[in-house]
């Protein structure tokens, strides 16, 4: 399966680079060298910017505060010893004061990683659902892919600008040539912008099976991380529905997509056969020889999400041993 995911990757990777090879040609020669650049220019621009306040603005969002190992021994402790498997420098360890029960990881570089957990989460979980979380969120700083979905962002980016410059603020231009060809480019412009923030979507739900097979390859149980995920979903739905709001802009950083825990509650209870509010080894080995079918409005759902669908990404668990 690893092997199926790495080919997956290769080929998005493949496809981002033949798109950024087409728009370059077709635009080189319709708007001319100068413009192109400066699109390219503005992007890389806004995404330095970006990628030096980001961290702040998570910290500030999320209500972030940093412990040290005397604040919070064993969770500190527990973040040291899986960097040490991962081969990272030890991230900085924070606690996010909001009741909403997750965990994410962001920072600029290894050096400058950072791994926080929630209030709602430490109350939620026991110490080894919670060593599976956080196994998962070193293993994002491991791969660095915040970095590499921040990186393929700068496509959808300029495409978007080119879509606007040629579908809304060439009018002028179009009256006064009597050339159609503006509103072409306008038009493929906007759908290679769609079609590239579909591909960023799927790399995004990509990483999370990453993350899941590294969590486990650091030595986790694979049925402790897909517990602690069944009782993420539930502690997401009992959330009001405004405190999600708030941080809608924020949940490509956690472990499941918050805004779908209400539809995932009914397909992940049924994994939970003897109803004792985990998923032990037996009902993984179940589920792994089940045939998983998603309704076309669930892979619709998928399609269009930063999370894999749950129900999925618990059967891919299952397939570790």
């Amino acid at each position: 399966m690893v092997g199926s995911l790495y080919l997956r990757m290769m080929i998005l990777l493949a496809l981002f680079f033949g798109i950024v090879y087409g728009i370059v040609t077709i635009f080189m020669k319709a708007i001319g060298i100068g413009n192109l650049y400066f699109y390219f220019i503005l992007a890389l621009l806004i995404l330095g910017f970006q990628y030096m306040i980001g961290p702040k603005i998570v910290e500030m969002s999320m209500r972030v505060r940093y412990i040290k190992k005397k604040d919070l021994p064993w969770l500190y402790e527990m973040v040291e010893e899986l960097a040490k498997k991962a081969g990272i420098p030890t991230p900085r360890v924070g606690i996010s004061e909001i009741g909403i029960p997750n965990a994410f990881a962001f920072g600029r570089s290894l050096s400058d990683g950072r791994v926080c957990v929630t209030r709602g989460i430490l109350n939620l979980l026991d110490r080894d659902e919670l060593k599976a979380v956080l196994g998962h969120e070193i293993t994002h700083l491991k791969n660095r892919d915040v970095l590499f979905i921040t990186l393929l962002s700068a496509l959808p980016l300029i495409l978007y600008w080119i879509a606007l410059r040629f579908l809304f603020f060439g009018g002028y231009e179009r009256r006064r040539e009597g050339s159609g060809y503006t509103v072409l480019i306008g038009l493929v412009a906007f759908i290679f912008y769609f079609i590239t923030n579909l591909l960023i979507l799927y790399a995004s739900r990509i990483r999370e099976y990453f993350a899941d097979k590294g969590s486990v390859m650091l030595g986790n149980p694979p049925h402790k991380l897909a517990t602690a995920l069944y009782k993420l979903v539930y502690g997401s739905a009992r959330i009001p529905r405004q405190s999600l709001k708030e941080i809608e802009g924020l949940k490509a950083f956690f472990l499941n997509d918050l805004s779908k825990a209400h539809q995932e509650i009914y397909e992940l209870s049924q994994l939970d056969i003897d109803k004792s509010g985990t998923i032990d080894p037996e009902e993984l080995k179940i589920l792994r020889k089940k045939k998983i079918r998603l309704s076309f409005a669930d892979k619709m759902m998928e399609v269009l999400s930063t999370h894999p669908n749950m129900l999925k990404r618990i059967k891919h668990l299952s397939q570790y041993r």
